[in-house]
């Protein structure tokens, strides 16, 4: 167990890499089933945002507390928990406020296959093509043979067969050949070519595809900012909650499909065989076992054993977070430096935090 504990801490440490507020308009205590209310949907131009009372959802309101005071305690920066798209907790904590952006880290991740889909759905490129029909060869140092094996789809379900105990670097040097694409899975950040793939499809930059086919769709703000092989976004907490939000409703936003249902579904779900709990770029609850990044170990469990079955995540370094869970027609938003003082996405904590959010919605 302490070798198997060892090998988690250490593989979670390479995971990759934002005081209620006042723009909020509180509903009626209607008591309202949450299976039967309306999704809303908050105004794309406006601060405004709907909320929904503990009391009126029937949850605990003296498990609250318990709950927030873990968070600051855990360094957080930026808290939300939506029910049905409405604002149910907020707070901001250590000078934090609804106004300041902080980094997506990893769980930016999920923007990259977001916006991938929505290239294939409008035509521009084939998840199934190899990606140097997008941005030539060469671009691994890999024979060509072995580079011609690398789809988008590899990228996008971290199956890509390149050695990942090379580091973030994705210059050709150092993308290197471990074994054949699609055998075997490794966290890796060379899914960051998908922003090259999609910018060279669409002859745009990659931020103004972004902006223009997700961000201001939604009503998010927030911009991405290279740092060293990283291509980070930062927002707000509430824009991490729109996204949040557009992903529980299948990637409707208000009616309007940002992007095709059958490609989220696939994105939200089990994408290879080697990784079960891996999706394009999604976490995923619920599954028989997972593989975390820099081990090749299988672990038997599901992920986060005190979350539901159905959620499926983002997780970024320093415990960045976006849970989304259908069944309960939630999304909870955590941004914040690391709980524990270690470059941990997935940690104790997840499990932890979800002991005290079940306190209070269970």
């Amino acid at each position: 167990m302490k070798i198997k504990n060892l090998l988690r801490t250490s593989a979670l440490c390479f995971l990759m890499i934002s005081c209620s507020s006042d723009d909020s308009t509180e509903l009626p205590d209607q008591n309202e089933n949450p299976s039967t209310e309306t999704m809303y949907f908050p105004p794309s131009n406006s601060d405004v945002w709907e909320t929904k009372s503990i009391s009126a959802l029937g949850w605990h309101q003296d498990k609250v507390q318990d709950l927030l005071t873990y968070l600051e305690t855990k360094n957080s920066k930026g808290f939300i928990i939506l029910q049905n798209g409405r604002i149910v907790i907020e707070n901001y904590f250590s000078g934090h406020t609804s106004t300041t952006p902080w980094y997506w880290a990893s769980a930016g991740k999920t923007l990259t296959s977001t916006v991938t889909g929505i290239a294939e759905q409008e035509g521009f490129l084939n998840i199934n093509n190899k990606v140097s029909d997008y941005i030539g060869t060469g671009w691994t140092s890999e024979p060509l043979a072995k580079e011609n094996l690398i789809t988008c789809k590899n990228l996008l379900t971290m199956t890509s067969g390149l050695d990942d105990s090379l580091g973030d670097d994705v210059s050709p040097a150092n993308l290197q050949y471990k074994a054949d694409a699609g055998t075997r899975w490794a966290y890796h950040n060379v899914y960051v070519k998908l922003q090259d793939v999609v910018a060279a499809a669409t002859n745009q930059t990659w931020s103004q595809y972004f902006n223009t086919k997700l961000r201001d769709r939604i009503g998010m703000t927030g911009n991405w900012v290279q740092s060293g092989n990283n291509s980070v976004y930062w927002s707000t907490t509430r824009s991490m909650a729109r996204f949040g939000l557009m992903a529980l409703n299948n990637g409707n936003w208000d009616g309007t499909q940002i992007i095709n249902s059958n490609y989220f579904q696939s994105a939200t779900n089990t994408s290879q065989n080697i990784n079960l709990a891996y999706g394009y770029l999604w976490w995923l609850n619920g599954k028989s076992s997972y593989h975390l990044p820099q081990t090749q170990i299988q672990f038997n469990g599901k992920l986060i054993p005190s979350a539901p079955d159905d959620m499926f995540c983002a997780l970024g370094k320093n415990d960045q977070k976006i849970y989304v869970v259908p069944s309960k027609k939630l999304v909870v938003i955590r941004m914040g430096d690391a709980a524990d003082n270690v470059n941990l996405a997935l940690s104790d904590f997840d499990d932890t935090l979800w002991q005290k959010i079940n306190a209070v919605i269970n």
